[in-house]
């Protein structure tokens, strides 16, 4: 069986410019690649447009020719890892084509779970960017275009809700896979189990680095109870 297709284009990231030619691709991925390493050993705060460069090696013009800020580089960060994310639980579902509600369930989870344990930069930055703390844009430096003057867009400064983009993506993989409409009631279903699922997975996460199996076994025996009705 063919993988669960994707039922909205690739989510967008926050790019100034969008690369055209394979190898400014490849550099933005670089970059993003990057990011992710230094998120994992200095954490959000201590995170730089002039470190992500150094690392990626390649010249701090080329972090601002794709993003104005950090905050602007890590949302894109972001945004790929929601493609990645629903590319899996896509791969998942194609492989075990006569499965119900739980099993579908389960790939879910267990995908945003290896997620975690195994993602450079997954385990800070999973699909939202962090709050902004007092004077981080003064501290990464101001927001440049890639002229090199200051940049104003409110584009950049925009921030989407996270956990309803990963259940509108989420919503549409499952319904398809299991023959359900998608209708607004599943929706909301799935908008409340993501946010169930973020809220106490990041608890097992803090009680053990590689995820307190007791508090993912709890999280998947809610969410069976939850939200398998819908979706049978």
């Amino acid at each position: 069986m063919d993988p669960v297709p994707q039922t909205r284009p690739l989510t967008q990231p926050a790019l100034r410019r969008a690369p055209v030619q394979q190898r400014s691709a490849e550099r933005l991925a670089r970059i993003l690649d990057a990011c992710a390493v230094l998120l994992d050993e200095t954490g959000y705060e201590q995170l730089s447009t002039r470190a992500v460069a150094a690392r990626a090696g390649v010249p701090i013009g080329s972090v601002y020719r794709f993003f104005g800020n950090k905050r602007a580089m890590v949302a894109a960060l972001a945004h790929r890892n929601l493609d990645r994310y629903a590319e899996r639980v896509s791969r998942r579902l194609a492989e075990a084509p006569i499965l119900d509600a739980h099993g579908a369930i389960d790939g879910v989870l267990d995908e945003f779970i290896e997620m975690k344990r195994t993602v450079p930069g997954f385990a800070l930055v999973d699909f939202g960017v962090p709050a902004a703390a007092p004077g981080e844009a003064a501290a990464d430096g101001p927001t440049v275009s890639p002229a090199g003057g200051p940049a104003d867009s409110p584009a950049e400064a925009a921030v989407e809700d996270p956990n309803r983009l990963v259940a509108e993506r989420i919503c549409a993989l499952l319904a398809t896979h299991l023959g359900r409409v998608a209708d607004e009631e599943l929706h909301r279903k799935v908008l409340v189990g993501v946010e169930t699922a973020d809220a106490l997975v990041r608890l097992a996460f803090r009680a053990d680095p590689a995820g307190d199996p007791a508090l993912v076994a709890e999280t998947r025996c809610l969410l069976h109870a939850y939200l398998a009705p819908s979706l049978s």
